[in-house]
């Protein structure tokens, strides 16, 4: 049921961090404002139906432990303090031991009327792990053990032996929970035996996006079986509440792009800059349509291009005709870009996505570096129309800013407010990578493609002149929960491609890096553009943000 470790002393594998220094809670640099008033945004209560929740960032710590051999991190447990009356804690809070103290657990009351309770006391519990030690303090991992007809929600932590007082936590009426699958690796023992290893997770709802009703509790989960074969033992929360009134109106949308819209920097030497879309059409650029020739200008909202449909290949957008034209068009106009804007609900309602449209009209080539090599791409890597985004990920229980999704080409990350870096305020700094405008949080080059063999793409990031203030120099095109309050532009509706499709003689290019490899990493042309992102090969021209996968879905990750 449980494995048995010391926790101190030479023959220990774990050992207690009982002279750590407490992590400090991490803040924003800058307080909250005032938001404009509404209905039941960033009031500190988000109904999800039958069950209200708010949110409880106050911890006492319950007992931490760090592994003595290998390079894992240690873990702390927490328990939420500061819970109102009437409230319930659904379970305990962990991070890693050497991280800022920042996270979050719900606590919840119910405002039912239903004769079949929403909030149930566990009927004893199960010890799932322990580390246990005859000389100092030991820990207990508990889980709820549920009456029939509802789940337990979270775990929870001792430092003591007894089994915890059912009144502890509630667990919660299973039609109003939803499935939920593990996230991040918290804490884990794989390098030890296969009788030792445990391996402790972040929990996330297992569907995600703007129409998903699945809400996060901010709890963990843990488990001997580090393979997860079966279903989790613990679920999230759901919302049943489809009126959206935690979400933030219009008026307060506007206030917190204002408190918090990241500065967008282009590299110093960046050739390819942005401009807005209207500049875009103004400017020369061309419909196409198969079986068509000659390309037909477009008007400054786009209202010619056909909207709607499905990307079936049909048109297709290209620069002007005249070199010079198609040269002048490639380079952008700074002064003219802006940010476009889809706000949408996360999390079940409990957060706010603001997703950040970055419009520049050519991308640049790829360089790739393979060891001490660097080779910029003649062609690889170019295509007309390049969309990229970053999308603020904001708090509905309180405004405040919790993480920031920086996409990447074909992937991306979320990086939490605490590793961010800020330019004034509260407001972030965003890096868009040389030629393919990719979106990093810090200075630097990062590589995309094998590490371990040090080969892969170069996405350079630094601050310049050329930069856009997204807090003042935005659009929003769509904020489909407010209804007919936002017009999306005629543009938006365009799904097919904002680029003619490409398809790149990349053998020989790619021929000239194997020869500058080592011996001992040496593979073929196929095989080297396994590791890059697909687009950089070849592809069909990009599409605008409306046929993205993240339109609806959660960001990639």
């Amino acid at each position: 049921m449980f494995g048995l470790w010391e926790c101190c002393g030479d023959s220990g594998i774990y050992e207690e961090l009982l002279v750590e220094e407490e992590p400090k809670p991490f803040s924003l640099p800058s307080p909250l404002p005032q938001w404009p008033k509404g209905k039941d945004f960033a009031t500190g209560r988000i109904c999800l139906g039958e069950i209200e929740v708010i949110k409880i960032t106050k911890f006492d710590k319950i007992w931490s432990c760090s592994p003595l051999r290998g390079k894992a991190n240690g873990v702390t447990f927490y328990k939420p303090v500061g819970i109102p009356d009437g409230y319930f804690s659904l379970g305990y809070y962990c991070q890693p031991s050497d991280l800022k103290l920042r996270g979050y657990v719900l606590v919840a009351k119910s405002i039912s009327t239903s004769p079949s309770p929403a909030l149930e006391k566990p009927l004893n519990y199960s010890l799932i792990w322990t580390a246990d030690s005859q000389h100092n303090e030991s820990g207990y991992i508990w889980l709820p053990n549920p009456p029939l007809g509802y789940k337990p929600m979270g775990f929870v932590v001792t430092n003591e032996p007894n089994e915890p007082d059912p009144e502890e936590v509630r667990c919660v009426r299973a039609d109003l929970t939803e499935t939920c699958e593990a996230n991040e690796v918290i804490f884990d023992t794989k390098s030890l035996s296969l009788r030792d290893q445990f391996c402790v997770w972040s929990i996330r709802p297992c569907t995600r996006g703007m129409l998903c009703e699945g809400v996060p509790i901010g709890t963990f989960f843990c488990d001997r079986d580090v393979s997860l074969k079966d279903e989790l033992s613990i679920a999230c929360l759901k919302n049943l509440d489809s009126s959206n009134l935690a979400m933030p109106n219009l008026e307060q949308v506007h206030a917190l792009i204002k408190h918090y819209g990241p500065t967008l920097y282009f590299h110093p030497d960046e050739t390819y800059l942005p401009s807005s879309v209207s500049w875009f059409f103004k400017n020369g650029a061309l419909l196409y349509k198969e079986g068509r020739d000659k390309g037909l200008a477009i008007d400054s909202k786009g209202a010619i291009l056909p909207g709607g449909g499905i990307n079936d290949g049909e048109f297709w957008l290209d620069l002007p005709e005249d070199d010079e034209d198609r040269d002048s068009v490639k380079s952008g106009n700074i002064e003219s870009a802006e940010l476009y804007v889809h706000v949408k609900p996360a999390c079940g309602g409990t957060f706010t996505d603001v997703a950040m449209w970055n419009f520049c009209p050519f991308n640049g080539p790829a360089t790739v570096k393979a060891g001490l090599f660097h080779y910029t791409f003649n062609r690889i890597g170019q295509h007309v129309g390049d969309w990229e985004h970053y999308t603020l990920r904001l708090s509905n229980f309180d405004g405040e800013l919790w993480s920031i999704y920086f996409s990447e080409h074909s992937g991306g990350e979320w990086v939490d407010a605490s590793e961010l870096e800020f330019i004034e305020g509260n407001k972030a700094i965003v890096y868009a990578s040389r030629n393919g405008h990719a979106s990093f949080p810090h200075e630097g080059c990062y590589i995309q493609g094998s590490s371990k063999l040090g080969i892969g793409l170069r996405n350079d990031c630094a601050k310049s002149k050329y930069f856009v203030d997204s807090s003042t120099k935005y659009q929003i095109i769509a904020a489909e929960y407010l209804g007919d309050e936002v017009q999306e532009p005629c543009w938006l509706q365009y799904m097919r491609e904002w680029g003619p499709t490409i398809v790149y003689d990349s053998r020989s290019e790619l021929e000239k890096i194997l020869k500058h490899l080592p011996f001992f990493v040496r593979f073929s042309v196929e095989n080297l553009i396994e590791l890059f992102p697909t687009e950089v090969c070849g592809e069909e021209g990009p599409t605008g943000p409306k046929e993205k996968d993240n339109w609806l879905g959660d960001e990639r990750c």
